[in-house]
């Protein structure tokens, strides 16, 4: 039968970068499998499987399990000496690039504190800006709309928060002749009942 005329294959031109991409997709498949695995606790078997297992994945897609580990989380679910080694970073960043790069004079309508780290909600609010700038910022993973989407949905919120008239920084002022500073007072919680 293999001598029929429609028994014969098509010629198929596919481009070789093609294969190149279908492997780097199975890598990428391999590294969310991995990472919901360990996130969702393992899955069934014993656990010395599941261990097993996820080493597997992991080194079929180039990664190492303690790698993920080494991810900031986000800087107020640090203790020291982390947060302090966390919070080093961030002022270099926001004193290295944010400042002299996107803050213009402040005035009375765009307050800034140049004690900023003094303020738990700034620094809040700034480590999660440095967290998605780092990621955004970098083409290989986010293409060339990273900083314009950076820009958007990350640092113009932040610095409109943060240099509101309403925002952490009402009652501190660095003028010619005053400087002031004023952290806000601490808000009661219904968890602390001390009486």
């Amino acid at each position: 039968m293999s001598g029929e005329p429609g028994d014969e294959v098509p010629g198929l031109d596919v481009p070789v970068g093609m294969f190149e991409d279908i492997e780097d997709l199975k890598a990428a498949v391999a590294r969310l499998t991995a990472q919901v695995t360990a996130l969702t606790g393992g899955g069934a078997g014993q656990q010395g499987e599941a261990l097993a297992d996820g080493a597997a994945d992991d080194e079929a897609a180039g990664g190492d399990p303690e790698d993920e580990e080494g991810d900031p989380p986000f800087i107020l679910l640090l203790d020291s000496p982390e947060y302090d080694d966390e919070l080093r970073g961030l002022i270099e960043w926001v004193e290295g690039v944010l400042v002299p790069g996107y803050l213009a004079e402040p005035s009375a309508d765009a307050r800034w504190c140049h004690l900023w780290a003094d303020h738990t909600v700034a620094v809040a609010r700034l480590h999660a800006v440095w967290l998605a700038w780092q990621e955004l910022t970098d083409p290989a993973s986010c293409g060339y709309t990273g900083p314009s989407v950076w820009h958007r949905d990350h640092l113009d919120p932040a610095l409109r928060e943060l240099r509101s008239p309403s925002g952490p920084f009402t009652a501190c002022t660095k003028g010619e002749y005053q400087i002031a500073h004023r952290l806000p007072g601490l808000v009661p919680s219904a968890w602390n009942t001390e009486a």
